[in-house]
This record gives C-alpha cells, structure tokens and sequence, in this order.
C-alpha cells in the first residue's frame, strides 16, 4: 500500500530566517534573468532566430528571458520524437516512471526558493503566492507518482470459476499540453507529468507569458532521468504552434487550461478526424470560472470579509477560482460591504521583487486595458466603492476595486474579468442568493458563509460547482486534498490533484482468460 501523502509546507516569511532566504533566492535569481533558453526535440537543444522575450509585468524594462520560438516543421518533429518514443516509454515499469517524478521533486524541493523568485519575477506573484505555486507543483509530482503506484497493476474484478479477468490501465499516446500563465508552474507541472508517468509522451507548449518557468522545469526533468523524446518543449504562438499540435493526426491527448474560448475551439477542432488518424482524442479541459462567494444573515462577518478578499485579490484576482462576485443578504450588505471596504483599503500593492506585497500587477499590457475597460462598464452597471484606477508606466498595477448594488445579470456579474475587482449584489434570501450564483454559464468554484446548517446542508446539493467551500475562501486548492476541475463551461471536471486525474490520461483494458 502507497503511504499517503501529505502536501508541501507553505512557508511562513514572518519567520526572518524564511524572510532572508527568499530574499537571497531574489538576489541569485536576478543575476540570472535575462539568459536565453532553447526548444527541446528528441532530447536536442534548438535555438531559433525568433524569439518569445518574458518580461517581468511589475517592471516591463526587466527581461527575464529569451525563448526559442518554434514553428510548425519543429512542432512536426515534435510529435515524431514523442511518438517514436511512446514506443518505448509506454512499457517502462510504471514505478520506474514514477520515481523519475520522486526525483524532480526532491530536486525542486531543494530549489523552492529559487523557483518562486522566479515567479515572482515572470507573473508578477507575491511571495506568497509564488511559494503556494511551487508547494503545488511539488504535490503533483508526489501526489501523480503516488498514484500511478496504486493504479499500475488495474483495479479488482470479477472472476469465476475456470477464468480469470483483469482490469489493466494502458498508455494513450502523443500527449499536447497547453498550461496557463497563471500558475505558471503548479499546472504546467502537474500537466505535464500526469501524461508522462501514464506512460504517455508529451509536447508541451508554454504559455507565452511564462515559458521561462517551463524551461527550467523541463530542465529538471531532464536532469531527474526523463528518456529523449518523452518531453517536448515547443514554445509558440496558438494559431500556428498550438493548432498545429491539436490538429495532428498522432495527437492522442490534449490537456489545455485557459479561457472558454480557446477551450471550447479545441474542443471543436479535436473532435475532427484528420487523415491518417485511427483514433479518437481525448481532451481534458479546464476553462475558467465567474465564481461566487454568497454570505447568508447567519454568518461570521469577520470570516465572510477575509473570506472576499482573499478569493477576489488573492494573485491580483488573476486565478479562475478567483471569487469575483459576493452575492450578500441584504440584512448584512451594508455593513459587510463597509468591513470588505476597510479591508481592500489596507491591501499593499506594488513590485514582489522589491518588497513582500499583498498584490502584485497584473500579468500583462492586454490584461491591464482589458481589465480597465471594465472599469467603465461598472460604473455604469453599479456604485465604485474603492479602487478603480491602474497604473501602467512601469508595470502593470491597479488598485483592488469593489462595485456594489449590481444586477445579477449585469455583464460585471456574468463575464470574467480576470483581474483585482469584486462586484457586490443583494440577495433578499438564502434561496435567492443560491439562486444568483448559480445564474452564470461557468460552475467552477464557489463559497457559502453561514452559520445555518439547514443553509449549508440545500447548497451542497443546490450550488452547482465543482468545488464548493464551506466558511472559508474560494481559492487555494490543495492536491490531494480538493480535487480540482467544475461544471458547465468551466470545463470538463477533470479533478486535477485527485483519484481519478491519471486515469484519464489512460486506456482501461480488460483481459479474460479461460482455463
């Protein structure tokens, strides 16, 4: 039996010893910045004329890296390396695999301030954040090894008397990874090791805000033992690197985190047999949320205010968990709107790599006049209570905003905003409050604040998402812990950091024999 894993420790920076090793982490990491980092294909560093420059978002004359761009010839000897080498890969022993993750993590775990600083220089996170990131793709690797153990020899079936009957896991194929920015490591990570220790190979294609955080990455996949072949790194642009890749008729898996749009145009191009494809594609998709934190009359005010700020400013509200609507009871709004507002105005904003701030900027020029254009739109739609201006001379900073007295269906209420803005609206009862958050197309995570347990018991069936807290926020995953994925066009509910992650990554085989 596999001993049961408990997640990696969070660091206390309040702890000055912490304090002054993230400190010297920034520093060594600062030299760093800067350095080109090559594509790899078939276990060979390339080096292209084109280049995917990251640029720290807090401070946008910062370089942090150089990456080699690809195109579509090298993403075609991409997906030939990692089929080539799925021949051999798939028949490793699945603990062999396993231990090459063992080895990465015990790698990264030496390395977790490095990591972090590196983070917190490519999207802009706080120190917090950074390090809850790198905690994260340490548990994939643990949490992923860990289950591979336990699902390498099939799950128990049935047999009578006179035949035998086995239920087996099998490795899919060519797997296409396309993680976010936003966890830059945690989810790049724990996609691109879930295919590979199934027995699967991979090409993975970086999000373009953070390929520097990948390339180390699959730097220390390399180093921990990882065969050629078995990991691609093709950083590119999506219209011709990314739709290249899905297209593909060896393409036998596709695991994407990111928008709706993109998500829902994945799915609909995977679904199109190519030619000289013989198989289905699986896609696993995870695609953002409008997530909700709803405050019953019969709730902890102090914990329903920490629990808002937490989930809207947490990372600059930039996580699809982020909890961009607080759904109230009106016999409570005004006076939690007025905690929630003391709150946000104490709320630290500015560069992580200069001091250890609440919120960092956001993670880019686009992201900045899209989440300012909102502004305008709240406005109009409900009352600015705080915040609602940006700073983009040197980075890209804006202020942590709340909009009360919206509509339900106003677009602040419906459309994800991905930035630091939490839209408050009124709810005349519990059941209307329930009723609100589930009023929009996305069912990702949510939270109820209540002290009644009649209340708590009709949102576990009636709060349609995929993860639902109980008096707390509504970020903060952990693996192995709450598995992670929602419902509706928040994706296929795929429960990243869960039981049943890995097998979807693979076959199930049954094999019956008759004596």
């Amino acid at each position: 039996m596999v001993t049961a894993y408990k997640h990696e420790p969070f660091t206390d920076f309040t702890v000055e010893e912490n304090k002054k090793a993230f400190e010297e982490a920034l520093k060594q990491v600062k030299e760093e910045l800067g350095k080109n980092h090559d594509l790899l294909v078939d276990g060979q560093r390339i080096r292209t004329d084109e280049q995917i420059v990251s640029t720290n978002p807090a401070n946008t004359k910062q370089i942090v890296g150089s990456v080699s761009k690809a195109n579509k010839d090298i993403a075609e000897k991409a997906i030939q390396s990692a089929s080539e080498a799925f021949e051999d890969w798939r028949k490793w022993d699945p603990a062999a695999r396993a231990e090459i993750l063992f080895r990465a993590a015990n790698k990264i775990r030496r390395r977790k301030h490095e990591f972090s600083a590196y983070l917190v220089y490519e999207v802009g996170k706080p120190w917090k954040e950074a390090d809850a990131d790198t905690a994260e793709a340490i548990d994939f690797l643990e949490y992923y090894g860990r289950q591979m153990l336990e699902l390498k020899d099939g799950k128990p079936v049935e047999s009578r008397p006179g035949e035998q009957n086995r239920y087996v896991y099998t490795s899919t194929g060519v797997a296409v990874v396309i993680p976010p920015w936003n966890l830059a490591f945690a989810i790049m990570a724990g996609t691109t090791i879930a295919p590979i220790v199934t027995g699967s190979t991979v090409v993975m294609k970086p999000a373009s805000n953070s390929p520097v955080i990948a390339a180390k990455f699959v730097e220390v996949l390399e180093e921990s033992g990882l065969p050629k072949g078995v990991i691609n790194f093709v950083p590119g642009s999506g219209g011709e690197v990314g739709d290249y890749l899905v297209d593909h008729p060896k393409t036998a898996l596709i695991s994407f985190t990111g928008s709706r749009d993109v998500g829902t145009r994945i799915i609909k191009r995977a679904a199109e047999l190519q030619h000289g494809q013989n198989h289905l594609k699986q896609v696993i998709a995870e695609m953002g949320g409008k997530d909700t934190v709803v405050v019953d009359k019969e709730a902890n005010l102090d914990t329903a205010a920490e629990a808002i700020l937490v989930s809207a400013f947490g990372f600059s509200g930039q996580k699809c968990s982020s909890g961009s609507r607080a759904v109230v009871h009106e016999d409570v709004y005004d006076e939690l709107l007025d905690r929630v507002t003391k709150l946000t105005k104490e709320i630290t904003v500015g560069n992580a790599a200069e001091d250890n701030v609440y919120m960092g900027p956001v993670v880019d020029k686009a992201a900045y006049d899209k989440i300012m254009s909102y502004m305008d739109v709240g406005k109009k739609e409900g009352r600015l209570v705080t915040g609602g201006t940006g700073d983009d001379s040197k980075g890209y900073f804006i202020q942590p905003t709340i909009f009360a007295d919206l509509a339900p269906d106003s677009r602040m209420q419906q459309e994800e905003i991905f930035g630091p803005v939490v839209c408050f609206t009124k709810a005349k009862s519990f059941d209307e409050a329930i009723e609100i958050a589930n009023n929009t197309e996305y069912g990702l995570t949510g939270a109820v604040i209540s002290d009644n347990r009649d209340n708590l018991e009709k949102a576990k069936t009636d709060f349609h998402v995929g993860n639902l807290y109980f008096n707390r926020n509504c970020t903060g995953a952990i693996v192995g812990y709450q598995p992670f994925g929602g419902f509706k066009m928040s994706g296929t509910d795929s429960k990243a950091g869960g039981p049943d992650y890995l097998a979807l990554h693979m076959q199930a085989k049954t094999i019956s024999e008759k004596f």
